[in-house]
């Protein structure tokens, strides 16, 4: 997937006149690229247009507009497009308490290396995590991490050609297995061309 340039991005004036009805058109779409882990995780599946929405927002919360600022917004954001051969995705563990959401994440230590993807009958493709900086310790794991889906040839061919896909996670305190609405398994063999 192509990433995103400086003159793919429109001025503060020109997105806030663009705003309301991009924000629908976006919210519309991501809704086909959510993925419920079980009652207390979700994953939320990135591509150009979702990373776009994101840059254009931060541009307009942080009232940026230099040139090199905003290179410097692309130069984040744009790893969390997927490349063709892998499924690029924010995990996030929600537990609307925060100290329930505490706890939680001091129990679940690691669990951003236990998410995984299988493909037909192969085997399971864990995801790697946070590959940008480090979002946990050894005493507690951050409710927010990026992770990448990185397939083989044959992963990638048998997805394109309808095996099913069941995503899941094996964390001793938290295991789920679930394969993907129609809408889900769409979204994300469009992200494989």
């Amino acid at each position: 997937m192509e990433k995103l340039q400086r003159a793919d991005l429109w001025s503060l004036e020109h997105y806030a006149e663009k705003r309301a009805g991009f924000r629908q058109q976006v919210m519309e779409h991501k809704s086909r690229r959510r993925l419920p882990l079980g009652e207390h995780a979700t994953l939320y599946f990135e591509d150009r247009l979702s990373i776009q929405y994101q840059v254009q927002e931060m541009l307009r919360v942080e009232r940026i507009f230099e040139p090199a600022a905003i290179e410097e917004e692309l130069a984040a954001y744009n790893p969390l497009i997927p490349d063709g051969d892998n499924w690029k995705a924010t995990f996030m563990l929600e537990y609307p308490d925060r100290a329930e959401r505490q706890q939680r994440c001091r129990e679940l230590v690691g669990i951003e290396h236990r998410v995984w993807v299988q493909i037909g009958e192969g085997e399971r493709v864990y995801a790697i995590a946070d590959e940008d900086l480090s979002r946990a310790t050894e005493d507690k794991t951050s409710a927010v991490h990026f992770l990448r889906f990185q397939l083989n040839a044959e992963q990638k061919r048998q997805a394109l050609d309808g095996a099913p896909l069941h995503f899941g996670v094996d964390h001793p305190l938290y295991q789920t297995q679930v394969l993907p609405p129609e809408p889900v398994r769409q979204a994300l063999c469009a992200d494989l061309h």
